[in-house]
């Protein structure tokens, strides 16, 4: 049935080449179109399925407490001068006029709250204002005696669009406030923060899509110079990028850190599709008419280059169990991507080789880079012809060597197997020590204006990193419960080393209660109601939510996770009162999930990759040989795990795919050189020599595949994330081994089962000869 398929593509591709290329043209601006759709997405939803229990109550607490908060920060030498606080006051009055702003509040509403109303002018009444003004309080506003701070709260609910919008409008109001000599004033937080890492991540995409297909051009000027129409690949991966980013935008699926890594990866792998046709229609054009060479093109290459593309989406599709939202639109992307570029490939190569009338460059070339049934058997009448000519001996053949080292390999192929085996035990033992990393800090460039001032932020005040437990219930103003929040934060103070400080409503019900706890519930009913709202809004809502901040000293994902363990055994053993459900919340509890989930889930995409790249390849060849491809590829992972061990690279949300990636990657070197190994088998009966002759043919080809595709993934080195150029170095490497495993490896797999099937073939023939 797939043959008829292929066979149907090809008699329309010769019959009515102008339909399909407007067929091609049609999809093209479909997509164009789709692309237009396209969104951007960060923070939580990328790291935590928001229908999740997790998802739920991490989106309650930050609807609740974190109603994406602005942070002006203005630095002065005089954060109390009478002029700055006259500015600071006009400031707040114009930005509290601007749509979409629920509040503001800073040092001047702290000193109208015990100035009668009213903000003091001179410096004397602002001395004596402040120093009535509880220090805990004073140093929300106030944090050094060379920064003050404003907190503005945007309105809830609110789209993208209009926090940007918002944004905006208070960058616009800040730019036009004229503060006074010597004041400056940056607008942060987090949802400028996020802004900005919007911005950058489709910067970023620009770059590193624009860089890969500059580079897919050189790659083709030097290494495919012997076809004409080199550059025809790069043009077809474009029409497949745009298909796939088309195809995105119609489906709904937003673009996030992951999905910005995948379009290199989509590129190399397509450039690679690409090649594969061009070079099959280049070498048959050289042997018949076009119609023949579409014809064998479509109904050769087209199922060979199908079954490695699916194979290499096995490996993406294994991502789909991952819990984390980020690896599975990698999966999902990548897996459209591949298809695109495959179906792009496919039908518009042959197309615009007859409507250019194509006609091979002259004279043959010595080497081929085609793959399927069939390809390259021209090579041997060029390497006759060179013998006859008497090519010179002393010089240097690429295919050659590959032809040589092959030989020798299956030969000898069990030290090999060994090396190859005691450095992927290696692997596997050292990657349990390697590193997660989890915190979105990390992942974004150190040099991103917001991520500066938060930082600068979190040394004035101290350290920015919290540990966050909600309290909920039916009155968390309950005078047992303040209790009750005040021993606790005592308790784990006192427990762990890791925690710095305690913040909460109790802290200032303490300051606003000359450092006493209210002994009734009437008592402290009168002290919260001192409490401005914008001091405790941040810690109490209304009567049913309440939050404890602790601070914490700089961790690594895995001794936070460990704290957030030793918290919870705690809140069990210092049991809230009845009605109160106390529980970690915020980045706190999101990042060290996301750890978790990384650690549960890298192993099982591993494991459900191979699963399905096995049953896949039984599936479709049903003989020994087919299970080959697996043990290279089992050993790349080993591989991959030395390199990221001895670079010092950790594993984050985009490294953690990289065993299932390298499943694909690897899967489709490793079936080229198994399916052409079969047929020559077949034609020959002598395993050494079909591996001979299967590297011959095939050898440079996959070589040259590897090499496109390895620069297309190489430009995610180019990003100013960490976390997609640090993915692009891992990259790199498991493409490095996919090709090692698959020049070196697969000969010497394939000597070993060429041999057991020459003694099981003897052993069947003995009792016919007796």
């Amino acid at each position: 049935m797939i043959d008829s398929v292929f066979e149907h593509i090809a008699r329309a591709i010769n019959n009515y080449p102008r339909y399909v290329a407007a067929l091609v043209a049609l999809v093209f601006l479909i997509s164009l179109y789709g692309m237009t759709t396209i969104t951007m997405e960060t923070g939580a939803s990328t790291y935590l399925n928001s229908d999740s229990p997790k998802g739920i109550h991490y989106n309650h607490y930050i609807d609740t407490f974190q109603s994406d908060s602005i942070i002006l920060i203005i630095e002065t030498n005089d954060p109390l001068n009478p002029d700055l606080l006259s500015y600071i006051d006009r400031l707040e009055r114009t930005i509290s006029q601007q749509q979409n702003i629920k509040s503001v509040g800073g040092i001047t509403d702290l000193l109208k709250e015990v100035h009668g109303g009213t903000l003091p002018m001179s410096r004397a009444d602002i001395d004596a204002a402040v120093s009535l003004i509880p220090a805990e309080v004073r140093s929300t506003a106030i944090p050094s005696n060379m920064m003050s701070l404003v907190q503005i709260k945007l309105s809830g609910g609110l789209s993208d669009n209009a926090k940007t919008a918002g944004i905006n409008n208070i960058h616009s109001v800040v730019s036009a406030s004229n503060p006074p000599p010597g004041t400056t004033v940056t607008v942060t937080g987090s949802p400028a923060f996020t802004k900005e890492m919007s911005a950058g991540l489709g910067q970023n995409m620009g770059v590193l899509i624009g860089a890969a297909m500059i580079l897919m051009i050189l790659v083709m000027g030097i290494l495919f110079a012997y076809v004409r129409y080199r550059f025809m690949p790069v043009f077809l991966v474009g029409i497949g990028l745009v298909s796939s980013l088309g195809l995105m935008g119609l489906a709904g699926i937003k673009l996030n850190m992951a999905v910005v890594g995948a379009f290199p990866v989509l590129i190399g792998l397509g450039i690679d599709y690409a090649i594969q046709f061009h070079a099959r229609f280049d070498e048959e054009s050289r042997k018949g008419s076009l119609d023949e060479a579409v014809f064998t093109t479509v109904t050769k290459t087209g199922p060979a280059v199908l079954f490695a593309m699916l194979a290499t989406c096995m490996g993406f599709l294994a991502m789909f169990i991952s819990p984390v939202p980020m690896i599975r639109s990698f999966g999902i992307v990548a897996i459209i991507g591949v298809m695109s570029c495959y179906c792009v490939s496919l039908v518009g190569m042959p197309t615009l080789a007859v409507l250019l009338k194509y006609k091979p460059k002259s004279p043959s070339p010595e080497v081929c880079y085609a793959v399927g049934e069939g390809a390259c058997d021209s090579l041997d009448a060029v390497k006759a012809g060179e013998r006859s000519a008497g090519k010179k001996r002393g010089s240097f053949s690429y295919g050659d060597f590959l032809t040589s080292t092959s030989v020798k390999i299956a030969k000898n192929p069990i030290p090999i197997l060994l090396i190859a085996a005691l450095v992927a035990v290696i692997g596997f033992q050292v990657d349990a020590i390697i590193p997660i990393e989890t915190s979105e800090k990390t992942f974004v460039p150190s040099d991103m204006p917001a991520k500066i001032q938060m930082d600068k932020v979190g040394r004035i005040i101290g350290s920015t990193d919290t540990a966050t437990i909600s309290v909920e219930g039916e009155s968390v103003t309950d005078l047992d419960t303040i209790r009750w929040m005040k021993n606790f934060q005592d308790f784990e103070l006192s427990r762990h080393s890791e925690l710095t400080r305690a913040t909460s409503i109790v802290t200032y019900i303490l300051a606003y209660n000359n450092g006493a706890m209210p002994e009734t519930q009437s008592q402290l009913n009168a002290v919260l109601g001192k409490i401005p709202e914008q001091i405790s809004s941040p810690y109490l809502i209304g009567s049913l939510s309440a939050v404890i901040e602790f601070g914490t000293i700089k961790m690594e994902s895995k001794i936070e996770e460990s704290l957030k363990q030793q918290m919870i055994k705690e809140i069990g053993f210092f049991k809230p009162p009845v009605g109160i459900t106390v529980q970690p919340t915020g980045s706190f509890d999101l990042f060290t999930s996301l750890m978790h989930d990384l650690i549960s889930s890298k192993d099982m995409m591993t494991y459900l990759g191979f699963l399905l790249i096995f049953l896949y390849l039984l599936l479709v060849y049903r003989h020994l040989h087919a299970v080959s491809p697996l043990v290279p590829t089992i050993a790349i992972i080993g591989w991959n795990a030395v390199a990221m061990y001895l670079l010092g690279i950790a594993y984050t949300p985009l490294t953690a795919t990289l065993g299932s990636m390298t499943i694909g990657v690897a899967a489709e070197y490793t079936i080229l050189v198994m399916e052409r190994y079969a047929e020559e088998e077949e034609r020959l009966h002598d395993p050494l020599a079909a591996i001979q002759e299967s590297v011959k043919k095939i050898g440079t080809a996959i070589t040259v595949s590897g090499l496109a595709t390895f620069f297309g993934f190489s430009t995610l080195c180019l990003a100013s994330f960490p976390i997609i150029s640090n993915f692009g170095i891992t990259t790199l490497i498991a493409v490095g081994f996919s090709l090692t495993g698959a020049i070196f490896i697969m000969p010497a797999i394939l000597s070993l089962i060429g041999q057991y099937t020459d003694r099981k073939n003897r052993a069947e023939k003995l009792p016919e000869t007796q």
